[in-house]
């Protein structure tokens, strides 16, 4: 019997293939289905300082500045959905002490034949130079600009300048004197912004609620379900991006106080949500008075916002338990889920701004949601918490019914 020599030749060439990858002059990435790090070489480890095992398990969205991820939200996952890759799309990613890398990036999906998911692969080269040559050619531009106005302006009357320096000078002093008037311009222009992002979506909706009736093959019922989901996660986004602008101008979460029956109201949410995932088991106990004094409208934002994070973070083999009731001068609403239990380090920073924990990919929104629920519940003078041990976690809602 012939001992069987080994391919040198063969072994030389997986090498340099292997070497090739690890050490190309961009970085490459692969993510699972579940858009979890798989598998990245060595130059985008040494990029961002750290090391493969360090990526392994994270997701892409991960890797971002919060003007990425919100980037990736509304434009990035849903585009690579749709088409299925995507071309120099420019990013910023977070380096392992904090800083900012620019980065171009060009992703390519692979399917299986029925279409199902396999894995993504996303291609990145470094962007600093590109970025600091596009600074320095806008900078140049408007280094022209500003010294033709100064030659325009050395053309006009001292008296004019003058003029135009106390007018300029009168109002900065007026702005200062009125901060107030200021902060509600700044909250209708706010008001008119989501109205005018509102209006495009509402119309696209209409029509996907039209296409939707028309006779279609089954790709196109997949890309249009696709489209709907979008649209519902834009117009939460939205949502959450105005109450957000709102908080941090200082005009606080608003809220318009009367009297309701607010059974129905929270009834009417465990319906919607019922209807939205009929795969998951919703149980309501609701047992309050007539007349609560509150913001409907907001209540029912804040309990859509806890059963939505019960639903995507809980046991999806169990239920979630909605209770709503009231004892002595006080209101509870809470909703209660199986599953993992949450740490107790990270249930300290649940309820900030952009913090979002064990989020999976479809289930990605900015993190606000727990953030504006919490400022609902102050607007109402209650409190938000949460408690979480191996049996259950429970999100609940406290108010006084006192006037």
């Amino acid at each position: 019997m012939c001992e069987q020599k080994p391919d040198t030749a063969k072994d030389a060439l997986v090498e340099d293939l292997n070497d090739l990858y690890e050490n190309a002059p961009c970085g490459y990435l692969s993510l699972g289905p579940d858009s979890a790090v798989v598998k990245a070489n060595q130059t985008l480890c040494g990029w961002l300082g750290v090391t493969v095992y360090d990526l392994l398990g994270k997701r892409f969205h991960d890797l971002l500045t919060v003007p990425g991820k919100i980037f990736y939200e509304t434009h990035f996952a849903p585009l690579l959905r749709m088409q299925g890759h995507f071309n120099e799309v420019a990013l910023d990613l977070v380096t392992a002490q904090g800083g900012k890398m620019a980065v171009l990036a060009n992703a390519h999906e692979r399917r299986s034949a029925d279409g199902r998911l396999q894995f993504t692969r996303i291609t990145l080269f470094q962007a600093e130079e590109r970025r600091r040559y596009e600074r320095d050619l806008v900078e140049a531009r408007n280094k022209a600009k500003r010294i033709q106005q100064e030659l325009q302006t050395l053309n006009t009357t001292l008296e004019h300048r003058i003029a135009e320096g106390v007018a300029e000078r009168t109002r900065l002093l007026r702005g200062l004197r009125d901060e107030q008037e200021v902060a509600r311009l700044r909250e209708q222009f706010v008001a008119i912004l989501g109205h005018d992002l509102r209006n495009p979506l509402s119309s696209i909706v209409g029509g996907l609620n039209v296409l939707a009736k028309e006779l279609h093959t089954e790709k196109a019922g997949k890309v249009m379900s696709l489209m709907r989901g979008s649209t519902d996660r834009m117009f939460s986004l939205i949502n959450d991006m105005l109450d957000f602008a709102r908080l941090k101008s200082g005009a606080g979460i608003s809220v318009e106080l009367t009297v309701v029956d607010l059974k129905p109201v929270l009834q009417q949410v465990i319906d919607e949500l019922r209807t939205s995932r009929p795969d998951r088991s919703i149980e309501g106990r609701i047992s309050l008075p007539d007349a609560i004094r509150c913001d409907p409208a907001r209540i029912a934002q804040l309990l859509s916002n806890l059963l939505a994070n019960a639903l995507t973070h809980g046991a999806s083999d169990g239920p979630v338990l909605v209770e709503a009731e009231a004892a002595g001068d006080q209101m509870t609403i809470s909703v209660s889920n199986a599953g993992e239990p949450i740490p107790e380090d990270v249930q300290g920073r649940l309820f900030q701004p952009f913090f979002r924990a064990g989020a999976t990919s479809g289930n990605q929104g900015l993190g606000l949601g727990l953030y504006i629920a919490g400022e609902i519940a102050r607007s109402h003078g209650g409190e938000l918490g949460v408690t979480s041990d191996p049996s259950e976690t429970t999100f609940f809602f406290r108010m006084s019914l006192a006037d």
